[in-house]
């Protein structure tokens, strides 16, 4: 449906409505108006990697392995499974007469924020740390969730905007700094490209202040940049209680009538908390009118009309039997495959089953279901670990030994227990076994959302890199037993962030991030140690040198975060993971600009192994001759693509449409010069991308004036 066509119907219905039925239909749990025909309408939904919380539903790796693909067009397609799980769930609900939270077609996904610092908890909702990266898997989700048919088949939602990453602790007080430079060069781009690319039709503020002001209440954000310079024309809903911090914690306002009255005046449509049932009380106190009032009144029904809900459409008839069928299970395996990436291989990976007779699976996680979801999740019919991976794709006579190891997060008293039971029999198990894979890690209660009503234990943020001590005195324990032994050793780690592997690097000899690979991820683990996929993400966060220390969390200066402003050496860097292929770019030309002014690049890509593998171009760009660049190259480009085995491929990469501009000191896009230097390859152009990967990328110096 035409948006403006969508927007007349809304004008039209609103006009019907009471100054007091218009306030009641910005709360996200809209009641009915009967005399109107319109039903109670709750908006709060989930769908990060699947539909979440509202029962059985297709279970993705969480959004943080999701980037790690770089895959956008996979990206799409999960969208739209998302979006057909969810028709389906609300057609099923709505016949029953269930219009309560979860069960609506608004989801509140994806989540784009930046992963500018590895404690922060939230990390994992994300795509990773770069802009450019998020908003393109970003743009591809929106579409795909969003549909291309009559009606939107869901509608978006993209989230927090702006300047969000962290400390959960302070969220609700703190004020996140940003100068110019940063907030147009890596906290907005991704956010523009959603609203300007994929017609994100919702936006979700934080609920921290940016720059003194509280973001659902920011006449910078709403209305100067998010209204203003980019024309959004959806709605913005707050962030869960994020208004009623206006006047408990940021202390901006006096009441909640005035945080309310703040919100709706700067441009806040809907409520997700309870503050906007004040609403009537600040209309009597003509803190706002009713003209605001029907705006937002108006933008939130369009949105309704847009999603079909007063109408027939083409996705009344999806039948509750797509939730979880066998199409949308192998594409979340697909995506799980696709994720998981090999840090480290001195060639014990992939492992010939057929040769090994023992195997030993150790660690808190090789067993875990809380390991594969990660946080906002769904529920799933079935959860297969990666101890239960290796059992299902084991010859006959393999013979398969576990050990927990470990608790995942022992107190000292609870570890001493570990120590003599779990730690010894992990010890037994290693000795036992030819080749011995470890996973440990962390879940949603050691890293989350602070509050979050799907988290009981309210994790938040990481103090530090490092892994739990039991984790650690489980791997120290098992190297030493296995380098006593002469035996093999695959680490798996399963997190939603950096996490320190100094040791493991050193003492395993493959070792793999296998992120919270959906509910089952684990068969995907286990087909990949195993090489009937030969791995293919990437690392889209900085693994940094933990001997360094990290700048201070609460500081929002991108200098030294992220691969562009590293000033240091990574432990592993941004973009790098290796196949079991041998892969390399060995011609890239550029091919100048379309009409539409986008550049391209030709790109041959060459395997010299006999193994078939999926790999990622990547291109990054240094305008060698600005003073704004940033300090190291950026990418601005990324194709994944299929390499069979002793051949070539040839494609095309479109790269990004700001990769001939760079951003001053007062946040303006100009031109960056007349000298661009380009590296493609399958990894970063880094010093240590070198070193790890033992290969150079291709160089090309473009001139485009």
């Amino acid at each position: 449906m035409d948006r403006e066509y969508a927007r007349e119907r809304a004008h039209i219905l609103v006009s019907k409505m009471t100054v007091a039925e218009k306030m009641s239909q910005l709360r996200y749990d809209s009641p009915e108006i009967a005399r109107l025909n319109i039903p109670a309408y709750n908006w709060w939904n989930e769908g990060l990697h699947g539909v979440a919380r509202a029962g059985t539903a297709t279970s993705f790796p969480q959004a943080i392995g999701m980037g790690a693909t770089f895959d956008e067009a996979l990206l799409g397609e999960i969208g739209g499974v998302i979006a057909t799980e969810g028709r389906a769930k609300y057609n099923a609900y709505s016949a029953f007469g269930d219009r309560d939270i979860y069960k609506g077609l608004t989801f509140w996904s994806p989540n784009i924020n930046i992963f500018r610092d590895p404690r922060w908890g939230r990390g994992q909702e994300t795509y990773g740390e770069d802009p450019y990266l998020t908003g393109t898997l970003g743009v591809s989700f929106v579409k795909g969730l969003q549909g291309n048919g009559e009606y939107l088949k869901a509608a978006a939602c993209a989230k927090h905007f702006a300047v969000h990453s962290g400390p959960e602790a302070i969220r609700h007080s703190f004020d996140a700094r940003a100068n110019e430079k940063d907030m147009a060069e890596t906290y907005l781009p991704a956010f523009r490209r959603l609203v300007q690319e994929a017609d994100v039709e919702a936006v979700m503020g934080c609920y921290n202040r940016v720059n003194g002001e509280p973001a659902c209440g920011s006449r910078t954000l709403l209305g100067k940049i998010l209204r203003g310079t980019w024309k959004f024309q959806g709605h913005v809903v707050s962030d869960c209680w994020a208004i009623a911090d206006f006047h408990l914690h940021h202390h901006v306002t006096p009441d909640a009538v005035h945080s309310a009255a703040m919100a709706v005046n700067e441009g806040c449509d809907l409520n997700c908390g309870d503050t906007y049932q004040v609403l009537p009380d600040a209309f009597a106190q003509g803190l706002i009118t009713e003209e605001r009032i029907t705006e937002a009144a108006e933008r939130l029904f369009t949105t309704r009309f847009l999603l079909g809900l007063f109408d027939e459409t083409e996705y009344d008839e999806i039948p509750y039997s797509v939730v979880e069928c066998p199409e949308h299970l192998a594409l979340a395996q697909r995506c799980a495959e696709e994720s998981i990436v090999l840090l480290k291989n001195d060639g014990v990976l992939p492992l010939d089953l057929n040769r090994i007779r023992t195997l030993g699976v150790v660690g808190p996680n090789a067993d875990s279901r809380a390991a594969l979801v990660g946080n906002y999740h769904g529920t799933s019919s079935e959860y297969i670990t990666v101890l239960e991976g290796l059992r299902r794709v084991s010859p006959e006579g393999l013979r398969i030994l576990y050990s927990e190891g470990c608790a995942l997060n022992a107190s000292k008293v609870e570890h001493l227990a570990y120590e003599n039971d779990r730690l010894s029999e992990a010890m037994i198990v290693t000795s036992q076994s030819d080749v011995t894979v470890v996973v440990v890690g962390l879940n949603e209660t050691l890293e989350g959302e602070e509050g979050d009503t799907g988290n009981s234990a309210a994790s938040g943020d990481k103090t530090d890199l490092s892994l739990p001590p039991s984790q650690q005195a489980l791997l120290h324990a098992v190297a030493a037993q296995a380098k006593e032994d002469g035996k093999k050793t695959v680490l798996c780690l399963m997190a939603g962030s950096d996490l320190d592997l100094s040791f493991a690097q050193e003492n395993f000899d493959a070792v793999l991030m296998l992120w919270y690979p959906g509910a089952r991820g684990g068969l995907a683990a286990a087909r990949i140690l195993t090489g009937a996929v030969s791995p293919s993400g990437k690392l889209n966060v900085t693994f940094y040198d933990p001997e360094r220390p990290l700048p201070e969390f609460t500081d929002y200066s991108m200098k030294d975060r992220t691969y562009r402003y590293l000033g240091a050496k990574p432990q592993y860097p941004f973009g790098y993971g290796l196949t079991y292929a041998d892969v390399e770019v060995t011609e890239a030309e550029y091919l100048g600009m379309d009409e539409e002014g986008r550049a391209s690049m030709r790109v041959t890509f060459t395997n010299h192994s006999a193994v078939p593998t999926r790999d990622v171009i990547q291109v990054y760009v240094d305008p060698v001759e600005s003073p704004h660049r940033t300090p190291n190259p950026r990418l601005c480009g990324f194709l994944k693509v299929d390499v069979p085995a002793n051949a070539s491929t040839q494609c095309k990469i479109i790269l990004d449409a700001d990769t001939f501009r760079v951003v001053n000191e007062r946040g303006e896009y100009v031109p960056g010069g007349n000298r661009y230097l380009f590296y493609v390859a399958a990894s970063g152009p880094d010093e240590r991308s070198r070193e790890l990967t033992g290969k150079s990328p291709a160089q090309v110096t473009v001139t485009p004036g």
